[in-house]
């Protein structure tokens, strides 16, 4: 083939530049008057179950009849989702006998539990067993479970997920967590297993965060898609685990060390739990919210590209010594609801060959309800969705020279970022180890495991540290980033109107593009070969 001129090979690339620059733009002034309203005191936090909620949804809804999308269920923009409140009573116990005596750790203090089956009373003895990890992954050829019928026991299991070896050292990904780390697996593979409980050993640098955080989440009330669920489920201190395996005659390092090795199998341990659990539940409807921009190709027009954001926070909590009741969610994640509303503006006024779907979705914060919901019941065909594209949580400080996009190379998403950044004059921020999770830790993450490649369109929030590359005063404005670590999930996560939104633009700008570029290219993306999530399921 004869080697492209240099005239040629700029000509090329000024007609990429000019193709992008022909997409919608996304404007910050309407982004910025979103997020002022969304993050105001008036909606409460966008709590699940709360009038906050409500409000949010209501607002949603009528900027998406007022923008120009198309209702995308039915007539409407509502998508249901059921959904449970469970709180556990102070009439509940957990007691455990072994070695002849009672132990009876202290709720809040030693342990935490709650009901995720919707029964308002739960009363069983049930046998006690140790099962490492908790992970059958028959992928990894690895099943702490093997050899032994857990139904109608109560299992105990520790969090993450095996270590790298010598001999392995990619296993369970490395140095980063997989999803068979991740609470909400070993919850979900203890009902699959038929347990009658769970209690995960809680240590602050396996799970990543100190016990206050499982303390005060199972202090409030829990919120469950309606349906089946763990009778008992929560977490034990490791000085309570500690001293109830000792009681037992086992030691729990010892243990622990065991389950690091393959092949290894459930202990059943000398002790008989006693559950006495009384729950008040309430059911809720939350709505996800959803507009479509239909697509103009008679063909691809029947596949869809999702834009995905969760409207809810934590809501109105009444917190005894402390004045201010309302957790805004300014940055998580009224941003990125803004920042959709904003996309929907502009993407309305040039439709792309497929279908565009602007969704909200609910109950984010109490587990991915909304969006786990939505793959579950979803409004487009899932094996005619090629991608979700995630904001959560944006970049409030100001315009980066990279962009984050953690997550995308598990599929060619990460390839159509690539281009989309360098016609945009950006570069892709280097990957590092998901040490923390955090690609099962947003929305994105229920449409993966649906078999859709999707990730979350990162920022500088996520990177813990600030490391984006930023135009303007880098040093002080990755130390604001930082600085936002202490306002992450508190309630002075609140709106600033003297926030510099370009970074905000910049990243609403990307995602709106890589998704122009997935609607019009000939093909669905694809996942990488051998990635687990690379089937969809229906």
């Amino acid at each position: 083939m004869r080697k492209l001129t240099t005239l040629t090979a700029v000509s090329l690339v000024l007609a990429s530049h000019a193709a992008f620059a022909a997409q919608p733009v996304v404007k910050e002034a309407p982004l910025r008057a979103h997020l002022a309203f969304l993050a105001d005191d008036l909606l409460e936090g966008r709590g699940t179950g709360q009038r906050g909620g409500e409000l949010a949804v209501r607002y949603i809804e009528t900027q998406a009849a007022i923008i120009g999308l198309k209702p995308a269920v039915g007539k409407g923009y509502r998508q249901p989702v059921n959904i449970v409140g469970s709180r556990t009573l102070p009439s509940s116990s957990v007691t455990f006998e072994v070695g002849g005596k009672t132990m009876a750790p202290v709720l809040g203090k030693d342990i935490v539990y709650g009901n995720a089956n919707d029964a308002a009373q739960t009363r069983f003895e049930a046998p006690v067993v140790f099962v490492g990890y908790g992970i059958d992954s028959p992928d990894d050829k690895w099943n702490d479970y093997e050899g032994m019928d857990v139904k109608g026991k109560v299992i105990v299991m520790m969090v993450n997920d095996p270590k790298p070896t010598a001999q392995e050292p990619n296993r369970f990904g490395g140095k980063s967590l997989t999803w068979y780390g991740r609470w909400i697996y070993k919850f979900e593979e203890a009902v699959r297993k038929g347990a009658a409980g769970v209690l995960l050993i809680h240590t602050t640098e396996s799970a990543s965060y100190p016990w206050s955080v499982p303390a005060n989440g199972f202090g409030r009330e829990q919120f469950h898609l309606a349906g089946k669920g763990n009778a008992m489920q929560g977490w034990l201190t490791e000085d309570m685990a500690r001293s109830l395996f000792a009681a037992a005659g086992q030691d729990l390092d010892a243990l622990r060390a065991k389950a690091e090795v393959r092949g290894f199998k459930p202990v059943a341990l000398d002790i008989k739990a006693r559950v006495a659990l009384d729950s008040a539940h309430r059911k809720i409807e939350e709505f996800n919210v959803a507009g479509i921009v239909p697509g103009t190709d008679p063909k691809l027009k029947d596949q869809a590209v999702i834009y995905s954001s969760h409207w809810d926070h934590l809501g109105k909590v009444e917190t005894p010594g402390q004045p201010d009741h309302i957790w805004n969610g300014a940055i998580d994640n009224a941003s990125g609801s803004a920042a959709l509303l904003a996309m929907a503006q502009a993407a309305v006024a040039k439709p792309a060959k497929r279908t565009q779907i602007f969704l909200w979705t609910a109950a984010e914060e109490q587990g991915l309800i909304g969006a786990t919901g939505y793959t579950r019941n979803p409004i487009w065909p899932l094996a005619k969705t090629a991608a979700d594209l995630n904001l959560d949580s944006l970049n409030f400080v100001g315009r980066t020279r990279d962009i984050g996009v953690a997550g995308s190379e598990r599929s060619s998403l990460y390839e159509s970022a690539g281009k989309v950044a360098k016609a945009m004059g950006l570069r892709l921020a280097p990957s590092v180890p998901d040490l923390g999770g955090a690609y099962f830790r947003a929305d994105h993450f229920s449409f993966a495991r649906a078999g859709i490649p999707a990730f979350n369109v990162g920022s500088a929030v996520f990177s813990g540290d600030g490391s984006f590359d930023f135009e303007h005063d880098h040093s002080v404005s990755a130390a604001k980033m930082v600085g936002f670590t202490k306002h992450y999930h508190q309630v002075s996560d609140e709106y600033n109107p003297a926030w510099d939104l370009s970074g905000m633009v910049q990243q609403a700008q990307f995602t709106l593009n890589l998704g122009y570029e997935v609607a019009n290219a000939p093909q669905m993306p694809t996942w990488k070969k051998g990635e687990a999530f690379g089937q969809v399921k229906r």
